[in-house]
């Protein structure tokens, strides 16, 4: 049996994107806890002003997350600027989807690292990003004398949890972030009390749970759902 053999694991997703990391963790023996802390709310306005954007009007496209790659896709599908970059694999993952290549995924996956590999230029930029995103991305695109068009089509909420599900997050083993705003989320109900090992997909969310007060034990190599089970099935191999 597997390291992941009967542990816990709490998956913080939102409801309608749970299932993959679901699969993922019983296929590797584990007992998926699903608690949805978030939910993905679409900006109707800011969706409708994406769609009106021709991707032709830009020279880079930059997509800053998983869902913003996904409301993207689902405005213009394949079509995209001559360039892409997107912050992370997983979001460059999410717009292969689609066939669209992200040409450059930095190497530290987060604004800074995006930005400290982003070229200097003098034309049109798209952004794609969370209502609730840091400025600090679109700053340092503008400083690098881009014309940033910032377009934010959904923003996450935090979702209802129960009694239940908050008993059985305090009794697994493992939690599993994807982001940021599921590591608030949990604080909000939570507080900072934990299973006893928290994982965040890569990096960038790893700012943001230790920025919530929370102690990461592992970051994942591979920022990807695959990656993020694997992380945790090495961890608990050497701790065995």
């Amino acid at each position: 049996m597997g390291a992941l053999a009967g542990r816990r694991v709490v998956v913080t997703r939102a409801a309608e994107q749970a299932d993959e990391l679901v699969t993922l963790l019983q296929a590797a023996g584990a007992v998926p806890v699903v608690v949805p802390l978030i939910e993905i709310v679409a900006d109707p306005t800011a969706t409708a002003e994406l769609a009106a954007l021709g991707p032709t009007r830009f020279e880079w496209l930059v997509v800053s997350s998983p869902n913003g790659a996904a409301q993207y896709v689902a405005a213009h599908g394949s079509a995209a600027p001559p360039s892409v970059a997107a912050i992370g694999s997983a979001t460059a993952h999410a717009l292969a989807v689609a066939g669209i290549v992200a040409g450059l995924v930095p190497a530290q996956q987060n604004a800074t690292g995006l930005l400290a590999e982003f070229p200097s230029g003098s034309g049109s930029l798209l952004l794609v990003q969370a209502a609730a995103a840091e400025p600090e991305l679109a700053a340092g695109l503008a400083a690098r004398g881009w014309q940033v068009t910032t377009i934010s089509p959904y923003r996450s909420v935090p979702a209802r949890v129960t009694a239940g599900q908050q008993l059985a997050a305090l009794a697994a083993d493992a939690v599993l972030f994807a982001s940021g705003s599921a590591a608030r989320a949990w604080v909000a109900v939570f507080g900072h009390t934990t299973p006893p090992v928290v994982v965040a997909i890569g990096p960038q969310t790893a700012a943001a749970i230790e920025r919530a007060g929370l102690k990461v034990a592992i970051v994942a190599a591979d920022h990807s759902l695959p990656g993020l089970v694997a992380a945790l099935q090495r961890h608990l191999s050497v701790s065995e």
